[in-house]
């Protein structure tokens, strides 16, 4: 199969960086997106492109459309999509007062993969096409999520949670459970499709050393899986580690000497670090999932972007629902923009497309695959309307570049500003 899109396109070919560096950044005015197979086939000016395409080749046309690559998420939990917008609490609380009582509601396999079918309906309709998952302690919660994945040929990386210490003993695995629980997942999923399981402690706080030490070993015979766990979120929760692991020299130190911290490590938030710690990140190729809009409802901290960056650390966005505030990747990208704008950081629209595409592709391991429009990468990609509400329509008419639109866009869009999501080629 062959298909073109005409429209404006977007996407990151490097950082754009604090100044969006023209050089790393692509747009084509009037673009033609061409996809063969699901693949991206050739991407130029459509005046160009238009008199050589094939007879049997079906063109959708989007003018006055911006076309980006799909947008994704590097830390959400598809469980707590059920108390997105529960009221107050800081991070240690919140857990206890809303995410665990309602994680527990997860024993039920039926209501697992009721819940896993909305979540990824959601993120679709968001244009979030690849994500990084938490699940639930429970086995079946992760099948639940691949499978709703599956069903829409998604890309998608998952895990069920470990935790065996410091949570409700109805949540509680143990050492040699989510091992082997773990270890038949991965067996089930990882490389099944465009799916990818992580290896999943939810934090150190909640794993005993001896699980820490498990979800090692797993990592050592699977190479290849991802590793998906929170970083020095909350200063409370940064003492308590200090406290429960009095050995260490750090919080990654924990996941450190455990073999945990690596290539296809991500850690959410990242918000609290030493400069050991921000060196360790850079040395070993692992990355930090940004999450603005949890991090502000929790009241847990602001994210030092330049920190990190300057010293090469891979960084993409994340949703972090729920105690982030929405599944939207636009709406997450302007709270990183005010975020940084309170520490006299700039994020530059083209910047911050990056974070929740290129940026995210290369955090997650994925960018020879996913995250712009270079050929042969599969063909994700959302067709963004800036006529989607009332005042986006207005304010973008009134633009007068590219970084001004796209800027008004992140400013004021939503899921109505979605116009498609295409996965493969292929409208989700």
């Amino acid at each position: 199969m062959r298909t073109a899109f005409r429209g404006s396109v977007f996407h990151c070919l490097a950082d754009p960086g604090e100044q969006d560096d023209e050089q790393a950044i692509a747009w084509l005015e009037d673009g033609l997106l061409v996809v063969e197979d699901g693949l991206v086939a050739e991407l130029g000016e459509a005046d160009a492109l238009m008199g050589s395409l094939s007879g049997d080749t079906r063109v959708e046309d989007y003018s006055g459309k911006l076309i980006v690559p799909g947008l994704i998420d590097c830390h959400v939990h598809y469980p707590q999509i059920d108390v997105i917008a529960s009221y107050g609490e800081e991070l240690l609380d919140w857990l206890h007062r809303y995410a665990y009582p309602r994680e527990m509601m997860f024993a039920d396999e039926a209501y697992a993969r009721e819940v896993a079918a909305f979540f990824v309906d959601e993120l679709l309709k968001n244009g979030t096409t690849t994500a990084l998952v938490f699940g639930t302690v429970h086995a079946h919660s992760a099948d639940a999520i691949f499978e709703a994945a599956a069903s829409k040929k998604m890309r998608l990386i998952a895990g069920k949670v470990l935790m065996d210490s410091n949570c409700p003993e109805e949540l509680q695995d143990s050492a040699a459970t989510g091992y082997e629980q773990s270890k038949q997942l991965i067996e089930r999923w990882h490389g099944k499709g465009r799916l990818g399981y992580a290896i999943t402690p939810r934090f150190a706080l909640t794993s005993s050393e001896a699980q820490l030490e498990a979800a090692g070993r797993l990592a050592a015979e699977y190479p290849d899986v991802w590793v998906h766990t929170h970083l020095a979120e909350n200063h409370d929760e940064v003492e308590q580690i200090s406290r429960l692991f009095p050995w260490s020299s750090s919080y990654l130190d924990v996941y450190d000497r455990f073999g945990l911290v690596r290539e296809r490590s991500v850690f959410a938030h990242c918000l609290h670090l030493q400069d050991n710690e921000c060196r360790l990140m850079a040395e070993s190729g692992a990355a930090a999932a940004h999450c603005p809009t949890s991090n502000m409802f929790l009241g847990s901290g602001l994210f030092d972007l330049r920190r990190l960056r300057g010293r090469q650390v891979r960084v993409g966005l994340g949703t972090d629902v729920g105690g982030g505030t929405s599944l939207s990747l636009l709406k997450t990208m302007r709270e990183a923009y005010k975020v940084l704008h309170l520490q006299q950081q700039p994020l530059p629209p083209g910047r911050a497309l990056y974070l929740a595409t290129l940026g995210a592709a290369q955090a997650l391991y994925l960018d020879d695959s996913i995250g712009n429009f270079e050929a042969g990468k599969e063909a994700d990609f959302v067709v963004l309307d800036p006529r989607g509400t009332s005042i986006s329509a207005h304010r973008t008419a009134l633009a007068a570049s590219l970084g001004e639109l796209l800027f008004a866009l992140i400013v004021l869009g939503d899921d109505r500003n979605i116009a498609a999501t295409y996965l493969q080629g292929v409208r989700a």
